[in-house]
């Protein structure tokens, strides 16, 4: 976890009661999703099996160990969960060392809430070593804070990371705007109490109390965020 935090106060700006903006990464500012997708196809055509595209909804959003696990079961591929956790990161690191794809709207999202000085954290079930990676691309300087899925006990669904973030921006999470493409990585944020734009990347989110739906994050921007909390 970056150890950057500002001091922020109880508004970021007059007339607002938004205190932070915690993003997702994969599928969510970066189009990364069907990467993750094509390289656990690949390394399990490589052990002799082949994934069924309906369980791409189930591994999704997760944490690795979790997506990993499911995919071992299904298959009964002859690999333990930590020798295919390396290889999952390996694969993923060569996609993203060749492109990597933002997704539309997230350059000027974070350029705008940068501009605006509103405390930012990128909150992601993947790993540190790729988060750090993906970042050298994103720009770390959009982001006073970051948490790995792998330096929390219990990560997406559960609350932890998001009220790791907001406890580290020393913001309320009932006062955080939360961006997320999952159903996982909504019902973590809103364990915490935080509310939640949806961006859907591969499965169908519907919207519900504190979420809203949107098709792009191309229409999210900072006085969309105040809104939800008005």
């Amino acid at each position: 976890m970056t150890t950057t935090v500002p001091a922020i106060g109880t508004r970021t700006a007059e007339g607002s009661t938004l205190q932070a903006v915690l993003l997702d990464m994969d599928g969510t500012l970066v189009d990364t999703e069907g990467f993750w997708w094509d390289v656990e196809c690949e390394i399990f055509a490589g052990l002799g099996h082949t994934l069924d595209d309906s369980w791409r909804h189930v591994v999704v959003g997760g944490p690795m160990s979790r997506s990993a696990g499911f995919l071992i079961e299904a298959t009964g591929a002859d690999i333990t969960l930590a020798e295919l956790t390396v290889l999952l990161n390996e694969g993923f690191e060569d996609r993203i060392d060749r492109a990597l794809p933002l997704m539309p709207g997230a350059a000027r999202l974070l350029a705008e809430l940068a501009t605006h000085e509103i405390p930012t954290a990128l909150v992601s079930a993947s790993h540190r070593r790729i988060i750090d990676r993906v970042l050298d691309s994103l720009g770390p300087q959009y982001f006073a804070l970051t948490v790995a899925g792998d330096e929390v006990a219990r990560t997406k669904p559960h609350p932890d990371p998001y009220l790791l973030a907001a406890a580290g921006l020393g913001a309320d999470p009932s006062r955080c705007a939360v961006v997320e493409d999952t159903a996982t990585g909504v019902a973590a944020a809103e364990a915490a109490g935080c509310h939640v734009v949806a961006v859907p990347s591969v499965a169908p989110i519907a919207p519900a109390a504190r979420r809203t739906v949107v098709d792009s994050l191309e229409v999210v921007d900072l006085a969309f965020l105040r809104a939800l909390l008005n």
